[in-house]
This record gives structure tokens, sequence and C-alpha cells, in this order.
């Protein structure tokens, strides 16, 4: 079975986030200013950006390169296939 890195140290971030979408949530049943919205939309959109980058990090550096360290060409194949898909999805 292949050993995943722990992304436990995102929990924090996520937790805020979490507060961060009730707190949009509450804003519009409150009918507040479209802009303060938005702005609280992007704020919450840039925090999980950093976590998706922060996840994407590891995998490359851990499960990414370990794999193309790895004796198997087919498991190396894998990795560069898998992490083509990821930018092709990435960029719609």
């Amino acid at each position: 079975m292949a050993e995943y890195p722990d992304h436990k140290d995102n929990l924090d971030a996520l937790h805020r986030i979490e507060g961060q979408m009730r707190g949009i949530m509450r804003m519009i049943e409150e009918g507040r200013y479209c802009i303060d919205i938005l702005t609280q939309i992007n704020s919450a959109e840039a925090a999980l950006m950093r976590v998706h980058d922060k996840i994407l990090e590891k995998h490359l550096n851990g499960c990414v390169t370990n794999a193309l360290k790895g004796k198997s060409d087919l498991e190396r194949q894998k990795k560069v296939n898998e992490i083509f898909d990821l930018l092709k999805r990435f960029r719609k």
C-alpha cells in the first residue's frame, strides 16, 4: 500500500476557511453590500489556494519525487502522466 504525505497541518487553515464560508453565507442572508461579499469570497479563495499549493508541493516533493527516483519505469511514467493530467485539469 502506498504511503501518502500527512496533510493535517492544513486543518487549521481549512477550519478558518470554513468559518469564512459561514461568514459569507451570513453576509448574504443579511443582505450585505455586494463588494463586501465579493471581497470576503476573494479572501476565502486565496486561503484555499494557499492550502492547494501546500498540498501540491508535498505531492511533488514526496509522491512524485519518490516515483521518479524509483526503479519502476511504469511507476515513473504513471507519475509523469498524472502531473500532465493535473496541469490540464487546472488550466480549465
